[in-house]
């Protein structure tokens, strides 16, 4: 009962930390921020770099992007900037998703350490901001949308895979994942995308049920993908900061997985409607 308590009011105490930064694009940008160092901290520790450089790298890269208009007095290079962000990305996503299927112990994670704390944590976060910012235009209920579907994507696929679940997913990776929870959370993210798309009045009903798809698969990804830092690491958890949870890269680990591949996206949806 103790325990149930403990990680109900760590996981409320971090819903309404982000909630309240949503009444701010300031507030927000920099909220994400401090996530994003602490996830960064956590990631560091798990494949044993002790650089500091990762940590300017993040901010020179989060605060560019984040106050673009008002370092160039212009918003000149700024899709291109993305663009090339967004490539580099997905593209490093790509090698990591390549590597959940490779049985060798020295694999990227630890080969290119610099590679993931740019090019999967940092800029993930910048596409994170750049979503409560759309088009240059502060929109909290986009990412507030997107987060609640990770959650109950993340919630349906744990209470289904723990009732129905027989057949495994990832076994090698995360044996508790289970075919079944993964279908369950599919299904109840995309009947919740009609709901979140009345309440957030962004977007239709259609592109928030694509987005449901989106972030359900690229969700789950991620959240084998942290699975197999830890597995490496041989640790439970990426941290401790949430009793109950573990570290806070446990719990962003789905959205930022997710978070180019929406704003990629949004970006699509805008030139095709």
């Amino acid at each position: 009962m103790k325990e149930i308590l403990t990680r109900s009011l760590s996981g409320l105490l971090y819903i309404t930390v982000l909630v309240a930064s949503l009444q701010n694009e300031h507030a927000l940008i920099i909220v994400f921020f401090l996530f994003g160092i602490i996830c960064l901290t956590e990631l560091k520790k798990l494949i044993l770099l002790k650089s500091l450089l990762p940590y300017f790298i993040f901010a020179l890269m989060y605060f560019s992007f984040g106050y673009w208009q008002h370092i160039m007095s212009s918003t000149k290079g700024q899709k291109e900037a993305i663009l090339t962000l967004q490539v580099l990305t997905i593209s490093v996503q790509f090698i990591l998703i390549k590597s959940l299927f490779s049985k060798k112990k020295t694999s990227i994670f630890k080969t290119k350490p610099y590679l993931i704390t740019t090019f999967y944590l940092s800029s993930s976060f910048v596409f994170l901001m750049l979503i409560a910012n759309y088009m240059n235009t502060f929109s909290p209920m986009l990412i507030l949308g997107s987060f609640m579907l990770i959650w109950i994507n993340d919630t349906f696929a744990y209470l289904i895979g723990k009732n129905f679940g027989k057949q495994k997913l990832f076994p090698r990776i995360s044996p508790k994942k289970t075919i079944e929870g993964f279908l369950g959370g599919l299904v109840f993210s995309c009947i919740s995308s009609y709901f979140i798309a009345n309440y957030t009045g962004i977007l239709s009903i259609k592109e928030w049920g694509i987005l449901s798809l989106i972030i359900s698969v690229t969700g789950t990804l991620g959240d084998l993908i942290e699975s197999k830092f830890k597995r490496q690491a041989n640790v439970k958890d990426s941290g401790a900061i949430m009793p109950g949870h573990g570290g806070l890269f446990d719990r962003f680990d789905s959205i930022i997985f997710a978070a180019p591949f929406i704003y990629l996206f949004l970006i699509f949806s805008q030139y095709v409607s």
